[in-house]
């Protein structure tokens, strides 16, 4: 651990984390849910949230892609996604949901100060996130795809999102800026 700089599960539960949540609205695969935890843990964020039918740990089936990141990440669950993201609200997070829609805003464009409170709302494999929801949020985040299939892997496109996300958190720590 120490070669590879790597922090304990201890030392990681006392750090500061980068201010960004995850919220799964009602993700199926556990191999999906497990692989979120894994990059979680990655890029040190603050928590997810579980909602609707989404799996929980401990399930094997989670661990085989979360490799103990299950242990690391602080999650909640909330039987419905609307009460993650009025608990979010209340906590003064912006929200946006990870979607398709209309007046979406492309990954590539999307500017977050990295310092303010953020949570990324990422939906089922088949249905996306449920339409209350991205009602409910600030705003969406579109990844720009150029292929024939236009909808990526739920854990493909949280790791893309989520590396934007702490980039963005690590150049505005650089710079010094504030929230």
């Amino acid at each position: 651990m120490e070669a590879l700089h790597r922090i304990s599960v201890e030392d990681y539960k006392r750090s500061e984390k980068t201010p960004v949540t995850v919220v799964l609205d009602n993700v199926r695969s556990m191999n999906n849910v497990g692989s979120v935890f894994r990059t979680a843990d990655a890029f040190r964020l603050e928590r997810i949230c579980l909602c609707g039918i989404t799996a929980r740990p401990p399930h094997k089936e989670i661990e085989k892609t979360a490799l103990g990141a299950t242990e690391s990440v602080f999650w909640e669950y909330f039987p419905k996604t609307m009460e993650a993201v009025a608990r979010l609200k209340a906590e003064n997070y912006a929200l946006y949901a990870v979607e398709q829609v209309t007046e979406s805003t492309p990954l590539q464009q999307f500017r977050w100060n990295g310092n303010s409170p953020i949570a990324l709302i990422f939906g089922n494999e088949v249905m996306g996130v449920e339409q209350q929801v991205v009602d409910a949020c600030d705003g969406a985040i579109e990844i720009p795809q150029a292929g024939t299939k236009h909808s990526l892997n739920i854990a493909v496109s949280a790791g893309m999102v989520l590396w934007e996300m702490y980039k963005q958190h690590l150049e505005a720590q650089a710079s010094g800026q504030n929230s």
